[in-house]
């Protein structure tokens, strides 16, 4: 495959202070991020990330950072082929060990990861908070972990169907923040990308609102501002998860405080995610 682009993430981009390119005037980069949760063996891998690659042209890597997440298992076959043909499309971890190294079974580094070139790791999915009964605190010390192995989270938040119809799920969500950015520094948090996921949403077919999303996002990064300043929040990129699609990414990518998408189902089909990727700025 010929390469595209001039490597991974960032690069050839004109880059505001928290080192995106400068789009729809926020001066944060749009953000697809596919979520290719337990699924696919790394045959299948590379295979879907090579028809990505090939229909995603340079230029609309100009304006869309794209960034798949694997499973561990495959991505040491996603970072070979990444970076033998000098692909512009970044790559990440589903989670990660709060600890460094030592007698921790099953569990998987920081430092394993950014060995394999990783960019980003998700830290608080709602299918790791509710199978695995992981915590704010838990979280926190992921997201720091994270940040020792200089790898940016992606930290989500969100909440269930019952709390959405109590009407309390924005004190839910801001509470849900706030602890799991706890002894987050205002440097580190200047690089963070927060998913809003609402869970009831999730592998459902159902989909919030753009406006939903739009007034989610901004509520996320006003308490942002609380905890680390307007220019920190206003830096920070916030991301819609809760069944994004072609069909509709269009519509939630135009709201002002969502800057992106971290993408579950769509994301394993080729021309389902690259539509979402279409879906951002115009090159």
């Amino acid at each position: 495959m010929a390469p595209l682009g001039r490597g991974r993430s960032e690069r050839g981009t004109e880059k505001g202070k928290n080192g995106v390119s400068k789009d729809k005037g926020t001066g944060r980069r749009t953000l697809v991020a596919g979520n290719w949760k337990m699924n696919l063996n790394h045959l299948e891998a590379i295979a879907l990330v090579q028809k990505i690659a090939f229909d995603l042209k340079p230029a609309e890597l100009e304006t869309v950072e794209v960034v798949v997440i694997p499973p561990f298992t495959d991505l040491r076959s996603v970072q070979t082929l990444v970076d033998g043909d000098k692909l512009a499309l970044g790559y990440g971890g589903q989670d990660l060990s709060p600890h460094g190294s030592g007698a921790h079974t099953g569990d998987i580094s920081g430092s394993m990861l950014a060995k394999l070139g990783c960019s980003y790791v998700v830290v608080g999915h709602s299918e790791r908070r509710a199978d695995h009964h992981e915590d704010d605190a838990l979280v926190a010390a992921k997201a720091k972990a994270a940040y020792a192995a200089g790898i940016t989270p992606i930290l989500c938040v969100g909440e269930v169907e019952q709390i959405r119809a109590a009407g309390t799920h924005v004190e839910h969500v801001l509470g849900q923040l706030t602890g799991s950015l706890a002894g987050i520094t205002a440097e580190q948090a200047a690089t963070i990308v927060i998913a809003y996921e609402p869970v009831w949403a999730i592998g459902t077919g159902r989909t919030a609102s753009a406006q939903d999303a739009q007034d989610m996002c901004a509520a996320v990064r006003g308490q942002l501002a609380l905890l680390y300043g307007d220019e920190v929040a206003a830096g920070i990129r916030v991301l819609y998860g809760g069944s994004v699609k072609a069909a509709n990414a269009g519509e939630l990518f135009t709201m002002p405080d969502v800057d992106g998408g971290l993408v579950g189902g769509a994301s394993l089909v080729a021309e389902e995610f690259v539509g979402i990727v279409r879906s951002g700025p115009p090159a």
